[in-house]
């Protein structure tokens, strides 16, 4: 396998250089390396990278969100070829800022973490109630339901949706990870919630744990 050219789709990526990214990863495609290694060890691994860099303040947001769009325009190239192959996901997970709550910056890059460890993502926007993320996962046969608040004043949506979840009988298959600046650990002990964690690429760690977990309890 051409190990030089996956790296150099990771360097690449990790640059932001969407255009050659797209061009590199066309490449891999003919030179018959399978799509599934292409999207592991160039992607993924290039915007693994990003989100190790970005947890210890050596990128910030712009890079950040520079990398996705250039992992984005490789998954592009790769995804009716995935489709094909029966790769799977590591994971599904719907993720939203809950009701009443408009900040979207903090989700969105949580999403691109997300996404960057290959779990596939619905993103509800801002604004979100309980009964959409609930009826989300149900729907969309989520293992996830991610929840944002950046106010004090929704935070206290995030205890809706677990109780929602209880509700439906959904919280033996579905765990709830909430985030934002006025959620903390405590917190989420008090409402039930099953992960918090301070930062978007801590979250993505998190999430495909998580998944994980539940494929070996399933």
């Amino acid at each position: 396998m051409n190990t030089e050219l996956l790296n150099e789709i990771s360097e690449n990526l990790q640059r932001g250089k969407a255009k050659v990214v797209k061009e590199l990863v066309q490449k891999a495609v003919d030179e018959g390396i399978e799509p599934d290694a292409i999207l592991k060890e160039g992607l993924l691994s290039g915007m693994n990278v990003i989100g190790e860099k970005f947890k210890t303040n050596e990128v910030y947001v712009p890079e950040v969100l520079v990398a996705a769009r250039a992992m984005n325009m490789g998954v592009g190239v790769l995804k009716p070829l995935l489709a094909e192959a029966g790769v799977k996901a590591e994971g599904k997970v719907c993720i939203g800022t809950v009701q009443g709550d408009l900040h979207d910056i903090g989700k969105n890059l949580v999403k691109l973490m997300f996404e960057g460890k290959g779990l596939e993502v619905v993103d509800l926007g801002t604004d979100v109630s309980p009964d959409t993320f609930v009826q989300t996962a149900i729907e969309q046969n989520c293992q996830i339901i991610a929840c944002s608040a950046l106010l004090t004043t929704t935070m206290g949506v995030m205890e809706e949706v677990v109780k929602k979840a209880e509700e439906a009988g959904i919280r033996d298959k579905v765990k709830i990870m909430i985030g934002g600046a006025p959620v903390d650990e405590a917190y989420c002990k008090k409402i039930g919630a099953d992960v918090y964690t301070p930062d978007a690429a801590s979250a993505a760690d998190a999430a495909v744990e998580l998944c994980r977990s539940l494929k070996a309890a399933g």
